[in-house]
């Protein structure tokens, strides 16, 4: 073989390793950006399912709703559910088996737990969010080399995240209250029910402001809960004129029990405002309540007032 024919036959082996290398180097390249692809999808998926912007407003909405309900202590065989409506059959005297000064103490128990699940619940909205953030950042910063080299992170992070909002979803509901003593006090042969305790809870109650209207000297408010109850309940209505002229004046306020879901204030000084507030009457099983609807009213002018009022300018 002569110099020229070999140093031909050198070059096609030359020119056919770096076409090799070459065809290597770009299937791994294709290989990785494959991987980095489907991870970062992983991500966009999970953000835009289990962590996007809607569901945490929705929850967060819930929250402040939950703030705003009545919380009480259920007493419940133990072979029902929570929200069987047959313990509504159960016997009157289910309360003179409970030892009183004991339920106090629980009542006491479920106020505490009733805050704490509620600061919880809004500890970890605070950290879904934040966690939002983050995994929103890396996106937007990491390139693909970063992204893969950090993706254990990444990955343990979408963990946390997932079981954070697992937590979170199951604090949603109020839990069953951890009775540490018996409630049932020694009653010889009398045999001792087997009772459980749940925390249970109502809807706002809320003003209709379309509804609620005033008038020259009375007004006719209306009120509505969220949610269709079951039996009819007992509110608790409060008014009171803002800013009083006179010391008789001071007197234009009051507290009124009201059974059903309206009401109407006479005798009121006309072209005033009042406040006027309205909450569920306080029963024995309540255990936190913090939430008082308030709206206020003007009364109008009499029609005579306003023809002075004419006739008076100049």
């Amino acid at each position: 073989m002569s110099f020229g024919t070999m140093d031909v036959y050198l070059n096609e082996i030359e020119n056919n390793l770096q076409s090799i290398l070459y065809n290597e180097e770009e299937d791994q390249e294709n290989e990785t950006w494959k991987m980095y692809t489907e991870r970062k999808n992983i991500v966009l998926e999970f953000l835009h399912s289990d962590l996007s912007l809607h569901l945490l407003k929705r929850h967060h909405k819930r929250i402040e709703l939950l703030k705003k309900c009545s919380y009480y202590i259920e007493i419940l065989p133990k072979h029902l559910a929570l929200g069987d409506q047959n313990h509504l059959m159960l016997p009157t005297t289910m309360f003179q088996l409970i030892d009183l000064w004991r339920f106090q103490r629980m009542k006491k128990v479920g106020t505490v737990q009733t805050k704490i699940q509620l600061l919880l619940l809004t500890d970890l909205l605070e950290q879904l969010e934040q966690g939002r953030e983050e995994l929103v950042h890396f996106l937007e910063t990491y390139d693909m080399v970063t992204f893969l080299a950090r993706w254990d992170l990444v990955k343990q992070k979408l963990s946390n995240l997932s079981e954070l909002m697992d937590n979170f979803l199951a604090m949603l509901v109020p839990g069953r209250l951890y009775v540490k003593h018996r409630l049932v006090s020694d009653v010889g042969a009398t045999k001792i029910p087997h009772i459980r305790l749940v925390l249970s809870t109502k809807m706002p109650v809320m003003f209709d402001r379309k509804e609620s209207v005033a008038h020259e000297d009375w007004v006719s408010l209306k009120w509505f809960i969220t949610s269709q109850q079951s039996q009819p309940e007992q509110y608790e209505l409060r008014f009171k004129l803002l800013e009083p002229r006179t010391q008789q004046e001071r007197i234009q306020c009051g507290i009124m029990p009201v059974t059903s879901n309206m009401c109407e204030i006479r005798n009121l000084l006309s072209d005033r405002s009042y406040r006027f507030t309205v909450k569920r009457a306080e029963v024995y099983t309540l255990v936190y309540e913090q939430w008082r609807d308030t709206i206020t009213l003007k009364t109008k002018p009499y029609p005579e007032e306003d023809m002075e009022s004419t006739t008076c300018e100049p």
